[in-house]
């Protein structure tokens, strides 16, 4: 049961981590679409409709899933709910730094680090009682 809930676990932070880059990606693409529209009614619906952002929220709807499961499974909402998080900030900062350009400083580096040993350290007790 374990490797089955770890798994299901990471694919939800994968998905969390893929759906707030969805919705980033799908904000810069409505960014360029929406100057030429004259209502704020055909940009909401020019958002709503978006792929990407139908994506991202998808995404988000398959990471809510597969949290609720694991935590269903018996893992600890005090240990997962940090590790998930955290890990997820992890993926979004450097994939940002891939996808999108944006530049990570020494110190951020150094946070990824720091939470890194953080993520080890909580998760080497997530399975204990489980």
């Amino acid at each position: 049961m374990q490797i089955k809930v770890l798994l299901i676990f990471s694919a939800g932070i994968v998905f969390n981590a893929m759906a707030n880059i969805l919705i980033k990606s799908s904000s810069m693409q409505d960014k360029e679409s929406l100057q030429h529209l004259d209502s704020k009614v055909q940009g909401i619906l020019t958002t709503l409709f978006n792929p990407i952002f139908i994506s991202g929220l998808a995404s988000f709807g398959i990471a809510l899933i597969a949290y609720r499961y694991v935590l269903g499974q018996g893992l600890k909402l005090s240990l997962a709910y940090p590790v998930f998080t955290s890990t997820g900030f992890i993926i979004v900062l450097i994939a940002s730094s891939f996808i999108f350009k944006e530049k990570l400083s020494s110190t951020q580096w150094a946070g990824i680090c720091l939470i890194i040993i953080g993520v080890w350290l909580t998760a080497s007790k997530m399975f204990t009682e489980v």
